[in-house]
């Protein structure tokens, strides 16, 4: 297991950096767990991921029999200078596979299949044909790679299988935009719904996950549900009017001792300003203190200015 610093640990979900926003969290459980209802079995990928904190969802919901392939770079080097410079702007520092471990064995027993690798190579054999339930897209930005990416996905995803794209309409990441239009359009991939940063579709049967999905968000406090028509398909559009308060979930393993720690952090930090408030009660009892507080207090303002004037002077001289 890999070694984590005390100092890193996560305590819940949301101490893990990301960009794994609440209205997503409850889209990916919602249609993670209506896959495990209707008995919809089939191995789980995300290319790109981080820190670890869409992973970490995902992995709660892997069954015995089924993979979870978890592909991103995280420090090895991109292998072409677009996109690398692209990760360098996005990322910096922060991405390394240790950090990644770290954070998902701080929430599960064992690490997903790591390919530490372009996500290209998934389409080299790795994944099956339709062997796959959900596969989450978030890797590069780059047109060219995330077209493959959608490729890769409509391969190995099964009839009724879900694919997540992340960015597909920042103002940022245009490259992703035109890839997720340009598979809707001539690759015949079906949006099921959109959030504000994610498309969630498939390739499969539309209508039954839609009215499902449709009355599921009616339950959500502040998330406006609007129905479009793209090229002929229905296509929900959630929109939250205020912020959603995310799904709840499970501690990490290290949730008793980190709150542990900030407890005597706060105990300490206690301790150590009633120990200057100390000091300065001490500092104001002496002799001089004493006489300085009683000549404030005593003294009329006028003669109390001309004694601070006086003593300026004579500093001023023998200086």
């Amino acid at each position: 297991m890999t070694a984590v610093q005390p100092e890193t640990r996560p305590a819940t979900l949301e101490d893990v950096p990301g960009w794994f926003f609440p209205v997503d969290r409850h889209l990916f459980a919602w249609l993670l767990e209506r896959q495990q209802k209707l008995a919809i079995a089939g191995d789980l990928i995300e290319m790109g991921a981080y820190l670890g904190r869409s992973a970490i969802v995902i992995g709660e919901y892997v069954r015995e029999g089924e993979t979870f392939t978890v592909c991103d770079l995280f420090d090895s080097d991109a292998g072409d200078d677009e996109n690398s410079g692209e990760m360098q702007m996005s990322y910096r520092s922060t991405l390394t596979r240790n950090a990644f471990d770290a954070n998902y064995l701080a929430f599960h027993d064992a690490l997903p299949t790591v390919v530490q690798a372009p996500t290209s190579v998934l389409g080299d054999g790795r994944i099956g044909p339709e062997s796959c339930r959900f596969v989450h897209i978030d890797a590069s930005h780059l047109y060219e790679h995330v077209i493959g990416d959608i490729r890769v996905a409509r391969d190995s995803l099964a009839p009724d299988g879900v694919v997540v794209l992340d960015d597909y309409r920042t103002e940022h990441t245009p490259g992703v935009a035109a890839a997720a239009w340009e598979a809707v359009a001539t690759l015949d991939l079906k949006p099921i719904v959109l959030s504000g940063t994610k498309m969630y579709a498939t390739w499969g049967d539309l209508d039954e996950v839609q009215e499902d999905l449709f009355q599921a968000c009616r339950s959500w406090e502040h998330q406006r549900l609007s129905v479009e028509q793209v090229r002929g398909r229905r296509l929900l559009r959630l929109r939250g009017l205020k912020e959603l308060a995310p799904p709840p979930f499970r501690h990490s393993r290290y949730y008793g001792e980190v709150q542990a720690a900030q407890l005597r952090a706060r105990a300490d930090a206690r301790t150590e300003q009633k120990r200057l408030a100390a000091e300065h009660a001490a500092a104001r009892r002496t002799p001089a203190a004493r006489a300085k507080r009683m000549a404030r207090e005593l003294l009329p303002p006028v003669a109390t200015r001309a004694g601070a004037r006086l003593l300026q002077a004579r500093r001023s001289r023998k200086g």
